[in-house]
């Protein structure tokens, strides 16, 4: 049994703004001490209160070009006038480590992570339960940002888009009850945990289990 380990795996969860997807990481977290959030890079200022490396890498725009043509990003996108992007390093150590990777990423990323690394991902996406609930969220949500009614529509037309792209993941939760939602995200977690592709050295700890028979 020692000499058993298991790779960690990529763990994503997508959904349109509002749907609850902040709240379930954040939970995901505090109960799973060897899941750990990927921090994205970016070109966009600090806020506030930002801690670079926590939140962000807060990084210039040369400097991103440049790990993008070092091949030192698993993805990348840019966002209005701003690039947000994967770090590859801190990824990769975490799974050799047998740390899982939470990611908090649209569609367009998980293909682009689909597309290098299909056997550690797993990819989940979060919808609510109707578009009444949705906008509700999004209106409360609005009361701390002091989005514009013009936002807030906005946010409902990409929400259209996104949610379009669910076919493209491995399973969907639909949150109409937050405790229950953080339930699923978990049992798919635990799941994928123990499939056999993430265990090293499994071949060899069976043919000591069938030498001794």
């Amino acid at each position: 049994m020692d000499t058993l380990k298991r790779r960690g795996l990529m763990y994503i969860l997508s959904s349109p703004s509002g749907a609850g997807k902040t709240t379930i990481t954040r939970e995901l977290l505090k109960q799973n001490q060897d899941l750990v959030p990927s921090v994205s890079a970016t070109t966009r200022p600090r806020r506030a209160g930002e801690v670079h490396g926590q939140d962000y890498y807060f990084v210039s725009k040369e400097e991103f070009r440049e790990m993008v043509d070092k091949n030192e990003m698993l993805e990348h996108a840019k966002v209005f006038e701003n690039y947000y992007g994967t770090p590859r390093a801190p990824v990769e150590e975490a799974l050799q480590n047998g740390q899982d990777v939470i990611f908090d990423i649209d569609w367009q990323g998980t293909q682009q992570l689909f597309e290098l690394a299909a056997e550690d991902l797993v990819r989940v996406f979060l919808l609510p339960p109707s578009k009444q609930t949705l906008e509700k969220r999004l209106r409360d949500r609005s009361r701390d940002t002091r989005e514009s009614e013009e936002q807030i529509r906005g946010r409902m037309s990409k929400a259209a888009d996104e949610m379009s792209h669910y076919t493209e993941y491995d399973y969907v939760i639909i949150n109409k009850d937050i405790d229950e939602a953080v339930g699923n995200a978990q049992l798919i977690l635990d799941a994928e945990r123990i499939k056999r592709r993430r265990m090293i050295g499994l071949s060899d700890f069976v043919r000591g289990l069938m030498s001794g028979l």
